[in-house]
């Protein structure tokens, strides 16, 4: 059975929802660390560095097993998001992204015994429409803490869907992992009836 080195409820509803078996383990990885290590890195590399770590850190203890490494970035004008600290730091990434395109990089990597096997990454673009801060503290009212542990500071599946005006790329994606072509690799690993 896959092991998801993640407890990201995103992820798990997505495996869920397509029928991949799976145990969700979480990693003890400090992403802080790692990212300011990765000053200057484009998003999509930084992404796939993240998941890779995650994975690794959960292969460790699970010799034979498959484990999959997600994790999603957002990129605005260049700068990296994290996800908020605060409802105001929400606040404030919110009136940053507002008439910007988002770039949304979502990786994902499959590891068994410490070895990298498949990896991939994908970005959505996100156009965010022009946000009032009456929007914004509205917005915030009704969705936080929710998507305080959301990088982008919006859930796509709810009232985050009023931020955007055009999107492009993989629902999926946006969700926060590349599952048709993950899909793809779990069944020329195997896991998945082909």
């Amino acid at each position: 059975m896959l092991i998801l080195a993640s407890q990201s409820g995103s992820r798990k509803a997505m495996l869920t929802a397509a029928g991949v078996p799976f145990e969700a383990r979480g990693s003890d990885v400090d992403e802080a660390e790692i990212k300011r290590e990765l000053i200057g890195v484009p998003g999509s590399e930084k992404a796939m560095i993240l998941a890779e770590a995650k994975a690794l850190s959960v292969s460790v203890g699970t010799p034979g097993r498959l484990v999959l490494g997600g994790d999603s970035l957002v990129e605005v004008c260049g700068r990296g998001f994290d996800k908020p600290a605060s409802r105001e730091d929400a606040a404030r990434h919110l009136a940053f992204f507002s008439g910007q395109t988002m770039h949304l990089h979502s990786a994902a990597i499959l590891v068994r015994d410490g070895l990298p096997v498949w990896r991939h990454c994908e970005t959505a673009k996100l156009r965010v429409r022009s946000l009032s801060s009456e929007f914004i503290e509205g917005y915030l009212a009704q969705e936080w803490p929710a998507v305080g542990a959301c990088v982008g500071v919006f859930r796509i599946e709810a009232l985050g869907a009023q931020l955007f005006d055009h999107i492009e790329g993989s629902h999926f994606t946006v969700l926060g992992m590349p599952l048709l072509a993950l899909l793809g690799a779990l069944r020329a690993q195997g896991e998945l009836p082909a």
